[in-house]
């Protein structure tokens, strides 16, 4: 019968893991990621100067690994080199020893964990409920969720969605020595997860039985936690002992009281709106960047415990096995750190680190099987139903069937139908002055840059060369490296409104800069209301403001003269043009 069938291919639970149908979807899982991920390529290939924005700050410095004379004696590497983790770093390190450019490693990067992460992710999901076709609709929702938002980079964040639902397969298997091997590897390329993973472990220790709490009783998960938690305190032992160097670290009071954690600060983070700072900020909130989507299908994952409760009415509930547990202590521990990281702000980093993607994993698991135990009682039901209804029944299960089916594979089609530009591929920055970069790239590898351009974040990138200070490189967390960057730009601003040029030669000198990159508007009033750095540094602009209605900025008087490369935007001054002009 059509519904026999219907139920068999879709729904009905099997033992052997590499079945002929488990095959089937396992591939069409893969297929759908490798095809999203290769239209992402598309688009990282789209022009030699496209770049993921988050790349600019933690990929820059690696090209040394290629090119041990790029930036040097870079303090801004100095930091980021310090706060990358070792385990990020030496994967870095491994691809350019045997030549893939950092650069071409980090557009390559999020396909190839969002592969992998397919792979896990299917087969926890077959761990918890082994029906082939849950593991794909839960993969197909993580992949959708994942590339509409493009929370999916090359930066060590990325690596979560491969190592969570390993952490999380190995364990329900049991495989501890793998498993270790996922916890060191979460520990030296993105620490945070392992007060996660830590959370988990010891999550696993209790027990809920006839109504009271209580202790496990098997000795495998004692041996789990203490193992766990023992590697995982190595594993972030170095990343805690590098970025130290770099401290203190801010405190909640401090942030509150600078521009740098303001609504148009570098990290803006509080607001005065309560639900808006925990639920939806942007750094502070549990709900950033919607882990529910696709909408109409990803709370359904909510649906998961409700639908255990009544396996008389959802008959494939039975086959749910208790490694679902692991999904709810996941969950909690993520929670619990979000809320730790609120009650001690700014110490744990920002607290939906915690959440915001450990979330979108669980919830994209918990609809794929909430989804597939709904489908299978709908089939169920209509089994039930008296023979009188037979051709009313086949033709609602195939309805049913091609429109559930259709929904989930089309959808990102009515979302390009919208102009949604799907997949949102983390390829959002495009160089748009190629020839600026090339001019500095012809320049020695040593040479330092100053600006306040928007520009000026690319340099490091596309140039390969070094700058004073930059806006997306202002990282305010660490106060030992933001006041210095904080003090560059300070010094800049006053070197390049001065009304003489003998205060920009001494900033020069100081610093040792090289060329100075200005912005053709930099002496318009308008500047100082768009450009980010006075947005943040308000009483600044207050003060340029009225120095430039009382004079004109010496730097002006020179912009030809020194002149080394200029367009209809910029314009580029070499710091020994302007020390010769001071001198005269």
């Amino acid at each position: 019968m059509l519904l026999d069938r219907l139920q068999k291919f879709f729904t009905a639970p099997t033992t052997k893991t590499f079945s002929p149908r488990g095959i089937f979807w396992f591939a069409l899982s893969i297929t759908f990621a490798a095809t999203y991920g290769l239209i992402a390529l598309k688009q990282a290939f789209r022009s030699e100067y496209v770049i993921e924005d988050d790349v600019r700050v933690f990929v820059f410095w690696l090209q040394q690994f290629s090119d041990r004379a790029l930036l040097p004696n870079d303090f801004i590497v100095d930091y980021y080199k310090s706060v990358t983790p070792p385990g990020y770093a030496a994967l870095y390190q491994l691809m350019a020893a045997i030549g893939i450019d950092a650069i071409l490693l980090s557009k390559i990067l999020p396909v190839l964990l969002m592969l992998l992460a397919t792979g896990y992710g299917f087969a926890l999901c077959m761990e918890i409920l082994p029906v082939p076709a849950a593991g794909f609709i839960a993969t197909l929702l993580l992949n959708q969720n994942v590339w509409m938002k493009t929370v999916i980079t090359s930066t060590p964040r990325g690596f979560v969605y491969v190592l969570l639902p390993a952490f999380g397969y190995y364990l329900l298997r049991r495989s501890l020595i793998p498993c270790l091997v996922v916890i060191i590897l979460e520990g030296l390329i993105y620490p945070p997860f392992e007060f996660i993973i830590a959370g988990v472990l010891i999550l696993r220790l209790l027990r809920w039985e006839n109504g009271r709490p209580g202790f496990s009783q098997e000795r495998s998960d004692y041996i789990f936690c203490a193992a766990g938690l023992g590697v995982a305190v190595l594993a972030m032992l170095p990343y805690a002992l590098s970025s130290s160097q770099f401290g203190p670290t801010i405190s909640a009071a401090q942030a509150r009281a600078i521009p740098e954690f303001g609504i148009d600060g570098r990290s803006p983070f509080f607001s005065d709106d309560l639900v808006e700072f925990f639920l939806y900020g942007w750094q502070s909130g549990l709900l950033t960047a919607g882990p529910f989507e696709p909408r109409w299908v990803g709370w359904t994952g909510f649906l998961l415990p409700i639908l255990l409760l009544f396996p008389s009415r959802i008959p494939l509930a039975s086959k749910v096995t208790s490694g679902v547990t692991v999904l709810l202590q996941m969950a909690i521990a993520s929670l619990g750190m979000f809320f730790i990281a609120h009650a001690v702000l700014l110490k744990l980093y920002f607290p939906n680190r915690y959440t915001y993607h450990s979330l979108r994993i669980l919830i994209a698991l918990a609809a794929g099987m909430a989804l597939i135990l709904i489908f299978d009682a709908m089939l169920e039901w209509a089994r039930r139903q008296t023979m009188g209804s037979f051709y009313w029944k086949q033709l609602l299960a195939m309805g049913v069937t091609i429109l559930f089916g259709a929904s989930l594979v089309f959808y990102p089609v009515y979302l390009n139908s919208k102009n949604y530009n799907f997949p949102r591929a983390p390829y959002g920055v495009v160089g748009s002055v190629p020839q600026l970069y090339e001019f500095f790239a012809k320049q020695p590898k040593d040479i330092l840059i100053a600006s306040l351009s928007y520009e000026a974040d690319n340099l490091p990138t596309f140039a390969k060369r070094s700058i004073l200070a930059g806006w997306e490189y202002a990282n305010p967390y660490h106060l030992g490296y933001y006041n210095q960057i904080r003090q560059r730009q300070t010094d800049l601003i006053r070197a390049q409104y001065s009304g003489d040029l003998a205060e920009v030669k001494a900033f020069t000198q100081k610093y040792g800069v090289d060329f100075l990159l200005l912005d053709r508007s930099a002496f318009t009033s308008e500047y100082l209301t768009k450009n980010r750095w006075f947005k943040q540094w308000r009483s600044i602009a207050k003060e340029v403001q009225a120095n430039l209605q009382q004079r004109v900025p010496a730097l002006s008087s020179v912009l030809q003269r020194c002149s080394a490369w200029q367009n209809e935007a910029l314009v580029v001054l070499p710091a020994e043009c302007i020390v010769k002009s001071a001198s005269k």
